[in-house]
């Protein structure tokens, strides 16, 4: 079931504040690191004594949370916070208010479609701008909402999420947002990364908080820049209570010796309810309460 997740939602490639660190995990509530207890598990990848690689515990981790997803939850909202580096440029943190349904799949076939809507909070330029996407609805594609003065005269568009126009200024499109899609991408990396081989250190260290919420901060570095490699460090955030990853930020090399970590994307999920009973209305576009029409 899992693999056949995996392979059903294949990302198009590679999965945030400038500054330093700390100055990233302050922003979102985060303890700095030295605040935090020991770590509870490291390893590097060239102990050649070691049995199992680095990545296991984490892909073990990553295996229960998709578990977890496709058996207990159907649905959740959230306010999602991110920020990408785009054709290197770093834009802006983001807020988006989200509802998100699982999509579900028994004997193979689709019982529950995958869909999300948006509602972005700021930055002001953003403000007010609403975005639908159902999986395999509408010839596949969203449809989205301008906010503000330009949403009063620009009428709603309907776009191919992955169209020039739906990506301007994003890493992803719409079809690879959520918590399950983050999960099945942080398998698939790490099952990457095994196979190519190279220098891998993983920590686990207890006690960090995100808006308040207790987690197990899962760090992974690469000490030496390898093709091979998407980033220099990746940190991520997994809930405590909920057994779930709200947190990811992945990090490049620096410019220089002993500069910082390039920050190149981060994704944040505050505020998570789960299981909140979205019904078909949340996802009609002819929702009186959205502005599409």
């Amino acid at each position: 079931m899992i693999r056949a997740q995996i392979e059903r939602r294949r990302f198009l490639g590679g999965l945030f504040c400038t500054g330093s660190l700390l100055a990233a995990s302050v922003a979102f509530g985060q303890q700095p690191r030295q605040q935090l207890r020991e770590p509870v598990f490291r390893v590097a990848g060239n102990q050649a004594a070691e049995a199992a690689h680095p990545l296991d515990p984490a892909i073990d981790i990553a295996t229960h949370a998709l578990e977890q997803i496709h058996s207990s939850i159907a649905d959740y909202t959230c306010t999602l916070v991110k920020r990408e580096r785009v054709k290197g440029v770093l834009n802006d943190h983001e807020y988006m208010f989200a509802k998100v349904r699982n999509g579900k799949v028994q004997d193979g076939k689709v019982t529950t479609k995958f869909a999300v809507y948006l509602y972005f909070l700021k930055p002001e330029a953003v403000k007010g701008r609403e975005v639908l996407y159902i999986e395999g609805d509408n010839n596949g594609k969203l449809i989205a909402k301008e906010g503000g003065l330009r949403g009063k005269v620009i009428p709603s568009v309907w776009l191919n999420p992955d169209s020039p126009l739906a990506m301007n200024g994003n890493l992803y499109p719409i079809t690879d947002i959520g918590l399950e899609n983050l999960v099945v991408k942080l398998i698939e990396r790490a099952e990457r990364e095994k196979k190519a081989g190279g220098e891998c250190e993983v920590q686990f260290m207890k006690g960090a908080k995100i808006n308040g919420r207790v987690c197990t901060l899962l760090q992974v570095k690469h000490p030496v820049e390898r093709p091979q490699f998407d980033f220099h460090l990746a940190q991520i955030f997994i809930d405590d209570e909920y057994q779930l990853p709200i947190r990811y930020a992945a990090y490049g090399w620096p410019d220089k010796e002993g500069g910082q970590p390039q920050l190149l994307e981060e994704y944040t999920y505050l505020n998570l309810k789960l299981n909140v009973g979205l019904g078909e209305g949340e996802f009609d576009p002819n929702n009186p309460n959205y502005k599409f029409h």
